[in-house]
């Protein structure tokens, strides 16, 4: 292959490790925000937690598997992103600690405000990271400034803030939180599932419309005429994705069942997980090429920031070998854990710690 070629592909795999991410990371997400809402009480807070508990922590791992594919693959990407971004990501990272704090150390104590304690620790760190990453990816739709040799971002921190970033930060926080209330519907039964089936009721409506806006305005403010390494068919390609990201989150809105049905619940939570597919899908399209930077003189772009063939083929024998193991492993953790869970499953509160490896 040669070197442009093994350049797209890495584009694409990378592209691919993210959006998996926000797939599988976006419901558990969505539900470690919804504990203050439906997880009131402690047994169905517990219910909520072992739905996830099994999985969160492989989850994660497509992030990390994201960021090292980026370091290697792209290496000018990954400096002038983490060098620029250094305060938000970092807020991403501590957001991450958080949660992983929260899932290991919330059981070895009996103590209820212990317990609450890391419970709520979840909770922020899932808004957190939800918050900042999509108020980063917006940004990368819009393209943000670099200039110099090296290249660095321009822009001040504060300028990352301007309404579109906003409006994705407020979509990705509404979308998973959707995406995680239709996931417990499909995982739980009795109150915990009634509860997640008003959620999706009450939210899927504003993350429906918060996505609308969000493509369109993306669309019409920020074209993909702006990015000088796409064709003129990836405007109608972004709009295409774009209305398909809606109509998929529209339709995981309808097919939600108030009475359990496996099948509606399993099409909406496909819904939902498309609608997000579709989104990033759409975002990365209008990084093709600017890698999410705008470049006064196009010095900086996805050639200039890529690492060496040499580099790019290894990479690419190793990932043909073990990503394959990695998405079947996931696969089967997923269909050992696919029951429904509910509060008689909890067993009786107990005074005594419990070991990290006993329960959640």
């Amino acid at each position: 292959m040669t070197h442009e070629q093994l350049i797209f592909i890495w584009f694409l795999l990378i592209a691919v490790l993210w959006i998996g991410f926000f797939f599988l990371e976006g419901f558990d997400f969505g539900v470690a925000m919804l504990y203050p809402v439906i997880g009131k009480d402690p047994t169905e807070r517990r219910v909520m937690i072992n739905t996830v508990g099994p999985t969160w922590d492989g989850n994660e791992v497509w992030l990390i598997t994201a960021g090292g594919a980026m370091f290697a693959a792209f290496p000018g990407w990954y400096a002038t992103l983490f060098s620029g971004l250094y305060l938000p990501l970092l807020l991403v990272l501590l957001g991450l600690i958080a949660r992983g704090v929260a899932f290991e150390y919330r059981a070895l104590m009996p103590d209820d405000n212990w317990r609450d304690t890391f419970d709520w620790s979840a909770t922020i760190g899932s808004l957190i990271v939800s918050l900042v990453l999509g108020i980063a990816f917006a940004n990368m739709w819009r393209g943000m400034p670099v200039a110099g040799d090296p290249p660095h971002l321009t822009q001040g921190l504060l300028e990352l803030f301007h309404p579109f970033g906003l409006l994705g930060g407020a979509l990705t926080v509404t979308l998973f939180i959707v995406h995680g209330a239709v996931f417990l519907c499909l995982k739980t039964a009795d109150s915990v599932r009634e509860k997640a089936n008003r959620a999706v009721k009450m939210l899927g409506p504003i993350a429906v419309a918060l996505l609308a806006a969000f493509i369109v305005i993306g669309n019409i403010a920020y074209p993909a005429s702006n990015n000088p390494y796409l064709g003129s068919g990836a405007g109608v390609a972004m709009w295409v994705t774009g209305a398909i990201s809606v109509a998929a989150l529209g339709y995981a809105i309808v097919m939600h069942s108030e009475s359990g049905n496996q099948a509606r619940e399993n099409q909406a939570f496909i819904g939902t997980g498309l609608s997000i597919l579709m989104l990033f899908v759409t975002i990365f399209i209008k990084m093709y090429g600017t890698l999410g930077f705008v470049s006064a003189d196009d010095s900086f772009n996805m050639n200039v920031a890529a690492s060496t063939p040499y580099t790019l083929r290894v990479m690419s024998i190793a990932a043909l070998i073990f990503v394959p193991i990695v998405l079947a492993y996931s696969a089967w953790s997923y269909y050992i854990f696919r029951k429904r869970i509910s509060t008689k499953n909890m067993p009786a509160a107990t005074n005594a710690p419990v070991s990290a490896t006993s329960g959640y």
